[in-house]
C-alpha cells in the first residue's frame, strides 16, 4: 500500500500471473469468489488477473453513508494499475482497451442474489478500438450492447425489460431467432438505440468515462448487499446480515468472440443425484450470464450430462482440447477442496479460462450421496461427512414423490432441475406467490425464466416451472438450494405473464388452475397427482450408521399409538419419550365413557365410567409396549383440563343427558361448572390427579396390567410413569404413593414383578427453581418445553401468532421461541438439571417438547448433559444427526 493509505485497513487484494495476496482461508474477508480466485491462482490454474475489494470495505461503505472512503479509492487505483501492467491493456485506452467484470461475492454462497456488471470499460470510442484490436466488429458491438443492458439495470436501476424489448424488435427486423445471429451492423445500431432509451428513461446519459463506470459499478454491487432479494435469501438461509459482500474486479475474457469461443457452468458431480459424473452445460459464442440467467437454453457439456444428447452438441465434441483441460481442472479442484465444485469457465478462441469455483449447491439426495462417496474415496472422513449433511437435508429427503401407479395427464416435459413433487395452483408473479401462500394456499410459480427478483416468490411457492433455462440457470440453482421441486427449459409450454395464461400441448391453463410438477423427471401434470413417501437410500442408511457411532444423546419419540411407535422404531427411535394418554381418550369408541366420567356427580359414578375405559386403555398400552419391547416408554398421565373432552354441540349435550339419565339443565349446569377462564393455568395435570385420584389409579392400573400381560410372554417392558405439571414436591410425593400402591396391587393380582419408574414433567418455572426438592421424589425429569416456554414468557402459543411475527421483524426476538428454545427457557432447564442432579447424580433427564427435534435445541441439550431428546417419529433421523453433530462440535 502507498503512504497515502498508511494506517488504513487493507481493503484490496490482487491476484494474477500465479501470484495472489489472498488465499482460500480468507473467505470472510474476500468472499467466497475472491478467496477461491486467489487460491486457484496460487494453484497455477488459468485465472484472469484482477483484484478483490474486501467485505470490510462494504461494511465501511454503509457505515460512512454509502460513500467510498479515500483509502478505498486509493487502494483500488493502485490495484487497477497493477492489473493494467499485468495484462498490457489500460482502462479507457482507445487503442488497447482493458475491459473488466465487476462481481459480488459474499462469504456465504448467495447465487444470483447480488449484482454483476460485465464488459465494463467500453464506450463509443473504446468499442471501435476493441473491434480493430480483435478484428471482430460483431464481437465488440455485442459486448457493448451487453454492457449497456447490465449497467442500465444494475447501476441506473432501469428495468431490464425496456432494453430486452428493443433487442427482440431488432431480431424481428433482422429476421433472426437468436442474439448470436444479429449482424455487427445491427448490434451497432442497437447500441445507439439503447443509449437513447437510457436517456429517455433516466434523464442521464450512459457514462463515457470508464473510471466513472468502475466507481459506480463498485458502489452498485455494495448496495446490492441490501437489495430485497438478497435480504430474503439471507433470512431464508440464516446468513448474517452484517457480513457484507466483497467486490471482485477482473479482466474480461470473452466467450462471445466467435465459433472457437464459449462459456459454461460445470459441476464435478451430478448436483441432482450425487453420481460421480462430470456434469455441466455450455453455450458457444456467448457470455456467462447467458447460461446462468436462463436467457438461452444451453447444451450439455458431455453425453453423461443429458441422456440422449447428440454428441455434436457437446463441448467434448466441439472443443476437445478445451474440454480435456477442463476435466484436468475439475479433478484438481475437487481433490483440493475435498468437495463437489461448481465451476464457471470461458473458452476464448480455444483457450480455457476458469472464472470461479465454489462448493456446488446440491439436492438433498446428492448431499448425502456425495458425503458418503467422498469418505469411500478417501477425501474426507466419517466425521467430515456427518458435519457436511444438514439436518434440513434429511428432513427434505422425507418429502413425497409422485406415485408411479397414480393416473396422470401429462401436460408438458422439461428438464428436472430439482427433485421432489409439488402440487399447487398456478401463479405467474413472485408477489402473487407470496400473497397466496400467506393465505395458506399451495402455489406453483410459472415463469418464462426466473431472475433474482423472483426469489421471495420462489421461497413461498411449493415449486417452480420455467419455459426457458437449463440445469444451471437461476431457477435451477436457487430452487435446488431451497430444495424446491423445479422444472426448467420446458419448451412444451408458452407463458403469457400479462394475460396470466400458460399454453401446453393444445391446452390453455389460467392462474388458479391446479397442476403437479415432478422435479426429478421434469414432468408437468394436470391437477393433483398422488404422491408417496420415499424409501431410505443406502447412502442415508450408511450415514446414519456413522451418526450413531458418535452421538451421546439418546433419541426417543413422541408417540401415542402403536402405529406411530412402529414408524419411530423404524427410524431409529430408542424409546418413547412422551405418550400422551389424553389422545387415547378422544377415540370414537370411548369418548362417551370419558364424558360420563367427567359429568358424574360423585366418585362412584366416576369409577363406574372409568371401569368402561380401563380395558381400552390397557389394550392401548399392550400394543405400544409390544411394539417398543425392550425400550423405555414414558407415559404421561392425564394432563388437559376435563372440559376439553366435552362438546358444545346441542345434540351431543342432549345425548349425554339421556345417556346419564339426567335432566338437560343439570348437564348444562355441570358444563358451566367445568368452564375455566384460563384453562392453561387451571385445573389440569397433577391437580386433576389429586382432585380425582381414581382417574390416575385407572391409568396406572392399565399401564401395569399391560406390562404384566406382556412380561408373561417373555417381553421386557420398561414403563416410565410421568406426573404432569408438578410445581411442588408434595404434589409428586402424594401421587408417587398413589402410583406405587396401585402398581403393587396389580402386580400381586398377576403374580408378576415389573420394573417401572416414576418421574415428572418439568414445565413450570417453580419446578425448575425447586428441582432439588422435586428430585427427591422423582426417578427422572422430562422437560416439557412447550408449557415451560408459555409460562416463562406468559404467552399462549395458540394466540401469540397475532404478534410474534412482529416481535421477530422488530428484532425483539430472534425467532419463534416455540420452534427453537429461548435462552431464558434454556437457563431454567439448565438450573433444573443442575439442581436435580445435585440431589441425585444419576437422575435421568430428557426433553419431550416440540423443541426435541430442532437442531439448535439438541445442541443445547447435549451441552448441558441431558440423557435424551424426544421428538415426532419423522424427526427421529434428524435428531440423530443433530445429536452427532453436537457431539462432534463439543469434542
Amino acid at each position: 500500500m502507498s503512504d497515502a493509505t498508511a494506517g488504513a485497513p487493507r481493503y484490496v487484494y490482487s491476484f494474477g500471473e500465479g501470484q495472489a495476496d489472498g488465499h482460500a482461508g480468507m473467505r470472510s474477508l474476500l468472499g467466497g469468489k475472491g478467496a477461491n480466485l486467489a487460491e486457484m491462482t496460487r494453484l497455477g490454474l488459468p485465472v484472469p488477473p484482477g483484484f478483490t475489494i474486501t467485505t470490510q470495505a462494504c461494511l465501511d461503505y454503509w457505515r460512512d453513508g454509502e460513500r467510498l472512503s479515500d483509502a478505498i479509492r486509493t487502494q483500488v487505483l493502485e490495484a487497477k494499475a497493477l492489473l493494467e501492467k499485468r495484462i498490457g491493456f489500460r482502462l479507457g485506452d482507445a487503442e488497447a482497451p482493458l475491459l473488466v467484470s465487476v462481481r459480488s461475492g459474499a462469504a456465504a454462497s448467495m447465487p444470483g442474489m447480488m449484482d454483476t456488471v460485465l464488459n465494463l470499460g467500453l464506450n463509443n470510442q473504446t468499442v471501435l478500438g476493441l473491434a480493430k484490436k480483435t478484428g471482430n466488429p460483431r464481437f465488440a458491438w455485442d459486448s457493448y450492447r451487453r454492457l449497456l443492458g447490465m449497467y442500465s439495470n444494475v447501476v441506473m436501476s432501469l428495468h431490464s425489460d425496456h432494453l430486452e424489448q428493443l433487442l427482440e424488435r431488432m431480431k424481428e427486423k433482422e429476421d433472426v431467432h437468436s442474439d448470436s445471429s444479429l449482424s455487427a451492423e445491427a448490434l451497432q445500431e442497437l447500441c445507439t438505440i439503447f443509449q437513447d432509451k437510457i436517456f429517455d428513461l433516466s434523464g442521464s446519459h450512459f457514462p463515457q468515462s470508464p473510471d466513472e463506470q468502475l466507481w459506480a459499478a463498485i458502489e452498485a454491487v455494495f448496495r446490492s448487499w441490501n437489495n430485497p432479494r438478497a435480504v430474503h435469501y439471507r433470512n431464508a438461509n440464516h446468513i448474517a446480515h452484517d457480513a457484507g459482500t466483497a467486490v471482485t474486479v477482473q479482466a474480461m475474457v470473452f466467450g462471445n468472440m466467435g465459433a472457437s469461443s464459449a462459456t459454461g457452468v460445470t459441476f464435478t458431480r451430478d448436483p441432482n443425484t450425487g453420481l460421480h459424473i462430470f456434469f455441466g452445460e455450455w453455450l458457444p459464442n456467448a457470455q456467462g450470464e447467458d447460461v446462468v440467467a436462463g436467457i438461452r437454453t444451453p447444451l450439455p457439456i458431455n453425453r453423461a450430462t443429458t441422456a440422449g444428447a447428440l454428441a455434436s452438441d457437446t463441448l467434448e465434441h466441439a472443443m476437445p482440447a478445451a474440454y480435456a483441460e477442463l476435466v484436468r481442472v475439475k479433478d484438481l479442484l475437487e481433490r483440493h477442496y475435498r468437495d463437489m465444485q461448481d465451476i464457471e469457465f470461458t473458452v476464448q478462441e480455444g483457450r480455457l479460462w476458469v472464472l470461479q469455483t465454489r462448493n456446488g449447491k446440491r439436492s438433498p439426495a446428492a448431499e448425502v450421496r456425495i458425503a458418503v462417496d467422498l469418505v469411500a474415496e478417501g477425501l474426507i472422513d466419517k466425521k467430515d461427512a456427518i458435519r457436511r449433511v444438514k439436518t434440513e437435508t434429511l428432513e427434505r429427503l422425507m418429502h413425497p414423490r409422485i406415485d408411479p401407479q397414480a393416473p396422470r395427464i401429462v401436460l408438458a416435459q422439461g428438464l428436472g432441475a430439482s427433485p421432489g413433487a409439488a402440487t399447487g395452483r398456478i401463479v405467474f408473479h413472485a408477489q402473487d406467490a407470496v400473497e397466496h401462500a400467506g393465505r395458506g394456499e399451495a402455489v406453483i410459480l410459472v415463469r418464462r425464466e426466473t431472475s433474482p427478483e423472483d426469489v421471495h416468490g420462489m421461497l413461498k411457492a411449493r415449486g417452480v416451472l420455467t419455459a426457458r433455462g437449463g440445469m444451471t440457470s437461476h431457477a435451477a440453482v436457487v430452487a435446488r438450494g431451497m430444495s424446491k421441486p423445479c422444472i426448467v427449459g420446458c419448451r412444451d409450454i408458452e407463458v403469457d405473464h400479462d394475460q396470466r395464461i400458460v399454453r401446453a400441448r393444445g391446452r390453455e391453463l389460467r392462474e388458479g388452475d391446479l397442476i403437479t410438477i415432478d422435479g426429478a423427471e421434469g414432468t408437468v401434470m394436470l391437477g393433483e397427482v398422488a404422491t408417496i413417501q420415499p424409501k431410505q437410500a443406502a447412502e442415508v442408511a450408511q450415514l446414519m450408521s456413522w451418526v450413531d457411532e458418535f452421538r451421546r444423546l439418546k433419541i426417543r419419540t413422541n408417540a401415542d399409538t402403536a402405529r406411530e411407535c412402529k414408524a419411530a422404531r423404524e427410524f431409529g427411535a430408542e424409546g418413547v419419550g412422551l405418550c400422551r394418554t389424553e389422545h387415547m381418550f378422544f377415540e370414537k369408541d370411548r369418548i362417551n365413557a370419558v364424558r360420563e366420567m367427567i359429568l358424574a356427580e360423585d366418585e362412584t359414578g366416576r369409577r363406574a365410567a372409568l371401569a368402561q375405559i380401563l380395558p381400552m386403555q390397557r389394550e392401548d398400552f399392550v400394543e405400544i409396549f409390544r411394539t417398543m419391547a425392550g425400550l423405555p416408554v414414558t407415559i404421561r398421565l392425564l394432563d388437559p383440563p376435563l372440559h376439553e373432552f366435552l362438546t358444545e354441540n346441542p345434540g351431543d349435550v342432549e345425548m349425554m343427558a339421556e345417556r346419564l339419565g339426567l335432566p338437560l339443565a343439570k348437564v348444562r349446569e355441570r358444563y358451566r361448572e367445568l368452564h375455566e377462564v384460563n384453562p392453561m393455568l387451571g385445573h389440569r395435570g397433577c391437580r386433576l390427579g389429586l382432585t380425582f385420584p381414581e382417574i390416575y389409579e385407572m391409568q396406572v392400573r392399565g399401564i401395569i396390567e399391560a406390562a404384566c400381560i406382556l412380561a408373561k410372554e417373555g417381553l421386557v417392558i420398561a414403563p416410565e410413569i410421568m406426573i404432569p405439571l408438578v410445581g411442588h414436591v408434595r404434589e409428586l410425593e402424594v401421587l408417587r404413593e398413589l402410583v406405587h400402591s396401585t402398581a403393587d396391587a396389580v402386580q400381586s393380582e398377576h403374580g408378576a414383578r415389573i420394573s417401572y419408574q416414576i418421574g415428572t414433567m418439568i414445565e413450570l418455572p417453580r419446578a425448575c427453581l425447586t428441582a432439588d426438592q422435586i428430585a427427591t421424589a422423582a426417578d427422572f425429569f422430562s422437560f416439557g418445553t412447550n408449557d415451560l416456554t408459555q409460562t416463562t414468557f406468559g404467552i399462549s402459543r395458540d394466540d401469540c401468532g397475532r404478534f410474534l411475527p412482529l416481535y421477530i421483524d422488530m428484532g425483539i426476538l430472534p425467532g419463534d421461541p416455540f420452534v427453537s428454545i429461548d435462552p431464558a427457557v434454556g437457563e431454567l432447564v439448565k438450573i433444573a438439571a443442575e439442581k436435580g442432579r445435585s440431589v441425585k447424580p444419576d437422575l435421568k433427564l430428557g426433553i419431550c417438547g416440540e423443541h426435541g427435534g430442532e437442531s439448535k435445541t439438541i445442541r443445547f441439550c447435549h451441552g448441558i448433559g441431558l440423557d435424551y431428546v424426544s421428538c415426532s417419529p419423522f424427526r427421529v433421523p434428524i435428531a440423530r444427526l443433530a445429536a452427532a453433530q453436537a457431539a462432534l462440535e463439543g469434542a
